[in-house]
């Protein structure tokens, strides 16, 4: 992994998560691959298999979010190679209410990559809670 190709991707997951906290969906769209898979913490259980359906999940967390939630990488790790990558954060994702009652709780986030036409795209999303026995 280059140095270069490190910052890429981090800056492409940055900004893919100030684009979901803005509710910006080109945002949330950019650098994502047609054929992208994506698991995540509401239904459906067998995940979400391409742009379009990913894009059609995101509405309702954006309706969630206005009423005041955060959604913001706390700890993001890259590992890159020649033409695969991914990449794995930990994210305060909540409304403050949420936040307060359990400061700790992280979001899990790992993506998956991989560079196309020398352009890194995400092929592979799964967001997480971790179970806490409720």
């Amino acid at each position: 992994m280059t140095t270069d190709d490190r910052e890429r991707i981090e800056t492409l997951i940055r900004r893919w998560a100030a684009a979901v906290h803005a509710g910006d969906m080109a945002g949330v769209l950019a650098d994502h691959a047609d054929d992208i898979v994506m698991f995540d913490v509401p239904p459906p259980q067998e995940g979400i298999r391409g742009i379009d359906a990913y894009r059609d999940a995101w509405p309702p967390f954006f309706r969630w979010q206005a009423q005041g939630a955060l959604f913001e990488i706390t700890e993001l790790d890259v590992t890159a190679g020649r033409d695969t990558a991914f990449a794995h954060a930990l994210l305060r994702c909540g409304t403050p209410q949420d936040l307060e009652r359990d400061p700790g709780n992280r979001l899990r986030l790992t993506i998956g990559l991989c560079k196309r036409n020398g352009r890194w795209t995400v092929t592979h999303e799964h967001h997480s809670f971790p179970f806490n026995g409720q």
